[in-house]
């Protein structure tokens, strides 16, 4: 089983319609560019979000902080680092660094929580779990209690 993926760069291009009327990127739109890392670094390890809904799992943040350091523009061609720092069965913390060039915008962190269909905590299944830790360590299927995620 090949070493699973932690950390992956995606470079965003600010758009028009993210800026506000001072031509900044609203505060906002940041949360939309972690939520696109976290996707990007899921997929790098072979795992495409729409295939946890199809098995009726779903990560929904738990928790979510950001620290602005300087604005960005429109037409910034931007460099998020996403980093998985984290991971059990049921939840993954991930920390997000947001550049331009060498300048850094934005640090942040954020705690996911896996549920099923009724909104209760899971476990992953084995094979996504092996996948993305790169052991044969058990998900749901050897998970006894639901972990708590705060």
């Amino acid at each position: 089983m090949p070493d699973p993926i932690r950390t992956c760069d995606v470079e965003i291009r600010v758009r028009y319609a993210e800026v506000d009327a001072m031509g900044y990127v609203h505060h906002a739109r940041y949360f939309v560019y972690f939520e696109i890392g976290r996707t990007e670094l899921l997929r790098l390890n072979g795992i495409r979000y729409r295939d946890l809904e199809a098995r009726q799992l779903y990560y929904v943040v738990a928790r979510l902080e950001c620290r602005f350091k300087a604005p960005a523009r429109y037409d910034d061609l931007l460099t998020l680092t996403t980093s998985t720092e984290r991971l059990s069965p049921v939840r993954v913390d991930h920390s997000y660094r947001l550049r331009r060039g060498d300048s850094l915008l934005a640090e942040a962190n954020s705690t996911l929580a896996l549920v099923g269909p009724d909104g209760r905590p899971t476990g992953l299944p084995d094979d996504i779990y092996a996948a993305l830790t790169g052991s044969q360590a058990t998900g749901r299927d050897g998970l006894a209690t639901a972990e708590r995620v705060e």
